[in-house]
């Protein structure tokens, strides 16, 4: 009657104040008589809250005299989640640029970030995560620093280190509950002959990156190579898979010429592309045309000590510049910005005061690996864990538009691979039309070495 008589409105959907919170459904009454009303009605049934305690989960709610108990729920229990992050720190060359110099929290602060991202969802599930940085500056100080991380409870430990010293780390932990996450290593071997089960590679090996650069050099139609290489192992490890990218996709190698670096010189000494050889001390392995024309100089300078200044002071024709120069395969650009990377670019740089780099999101890969490992098997248990890792469950989506996952045969995490310049990406490999027999349904393993090709034993 009074709801007849005062216009009352049925069933309004209101939010509560600052437009957050649940949708409530009210009943609204008109006028003074309705507020009056909706008083007595609070002061009539003295409705109270009471927080639940953890000792009264176990208990019946209890109706107190002249009102009414809600019990609250308890968050559950948290279980800490300790992630290591193992950093070798050793000397390296000095690059030809300053910009090339990595700060003190590379790749720690990726895995802060996929720490954070751990607890937004791990609180609901009980799972608290934390990160703790040891650096080493040889392998056995990087042995020493493993055991110290494993007494304190840490069976996950992301390594920032050379394959020399990820190697003594993987044969120390073999008979332990530790898994490991290389971020840095890119050596072939790792994942061939000395592979290890108890090791997950984020970052791809050689052959993936030469492979992925290859594909769209062909694609492009640049086909013909000048390959430029340094005198280090490493540059000699880029250069052998640039050989092996161009046979495998269909690059025609044109001259192969060795740049002698000048330790400890300074950037002005850094001169021009080495003269072709005579005909007749080509070297035999491949066939090369000296003085032919060519489509791309393809730079081995893993130091960048010299590669920088290829396109203005190597004296070459002017062409395009790719390898560790110029156009680059990476893992990450600054200049991302597609599948939610600019988000996770302009998180990154609030927080840390720079933009992401390839090393930063291969510690981020790494941490949210073991965070979302765990959010599965939410017991914590570390067999269980790390056997999901390794299997095909695991998806992952890292800004990179496909769900990723290891590959079971070697440990390598597979992954589209960025074709970048400096400032911007100008495609995403693999690409279309480089089919493969293995796994045709999955494309990201046409970069790299295939099952059937595999010598990795695990």
């Amino acid at each position: 009657e009074l709801s007849r008589r005062h216009g009352a409105k049925r069933g309004l959907r209101k939010r509560t104040p600052g437009g957050q919170g649940p949708i409530m459904r009210i009943e609204t009454l008109s006028g003074g008589f309705a507020r009056a009303a909706a008083i007595a009605a609070v002061l009539f049934l003295g409705l109270t809250s009471v927080p639940a305690s953890a000792e009264d989960n176990d208990k019946p709610a209890e109706r107190q005299k002249g009102g009414v108990a809600i019990k609250l729920p308890q968050s559950p229990p948290m279980t800490a989640v300790d992630i290591g992050y193992l950093r070798e720190d050793v000397a390296g060359p000095r690059p030809a640029s300053r910009l090339d110099v990595e700060p003190d929290n590379a790749g720690i602060a990726g895995a802060e970030m996929g720490i954070k991202e751990n607890n937004a969802g791990g609180r609901f599930m009980g799972h608290l995560y934390g990160l703790d940085v040891e650096t080493a500056s040889s392998p056995e100080d990087a042995v020493d620093a493993l055991k110290k991380l494993y007494e304190s409870g840490h069976n996950y430990v992301v390594v920032d280190a050379s394959a020399p010293t990820l190697l003594k780390l993987s044969d120390w932990a073999a008979d332990k509950d530790i898994l490991l996450f290389n971020i840095r290593a890119e050596d072939v071997s790792l994942r061939q002959e000395d592979c290890r089960a108890n090791v997950m590679h984020v970052v791809p090996d050689r052959y993936m990156l030469a492979d992925a650069l290859a594909q769209y050099l062909v694609k492009m139609g640049w086909k013909d190579w000048l390959v430029v290489y340094g005198s280090t192992d490493a540059d000699l490890a880029y250069r052998d898979a640039v050989l092996r990218a161009a046979e495998r996709f269909g690059g025609n190698i044109v001259d192969v010429r060795e740049y002698v670096d000048v330790s400890g010189g300074r950037r002005d000494s850094v001169g021009p592309i080495p003269q072709a050889k005579p005909h007749k001390e080509a070297n035999a392995d491949h066939q090369v045309t000296p003085q032919a024309d060519y489509d791309v100089i393809m730079v081995a300078d893993e130091d960048q000590v010299f590669g920088p200044l290829i396109p203005y002071r190597g004296g070459g024709k002017p062409r395009v510049v790719a390898g560790t120069t110029g156009l680059t395969a990476t893992t990450w650009s600054r200049g991302h910005e597609k599948w939610g990377a600019t988000q996770a670019n302009n998180n990154f740089e609030k927080a840390n005061d720079r933009l992401m780099l390839p090393i930063d999101h291969m510690a981020y890969v790494a941490t949210r690996t073991i965070g979302e490992a765990v959010t599965r098997k939410p017991n914590n248990d570390f067999e269980t864990v790390s056997a999901f890792i390794h299997g095909p469950n695991l998806q992952l989506a890292p800004f990179k538009g496909i769900k990723q996952q290891f590959r079971p045969w070697d440990g390598q995490f597979r992954q589209p691979i960025l074709i970048a310049t400096e400032k911007v990406p100008v495609s995403v490999s693999p690409q279309k039309g480089f089919p493969h027999a293995s796994h045709p349904e999955i494309e990201v393993d046409t970069l790299g070495i295939d099952e059937p090709e595999s010598k990795c034993k695990m």
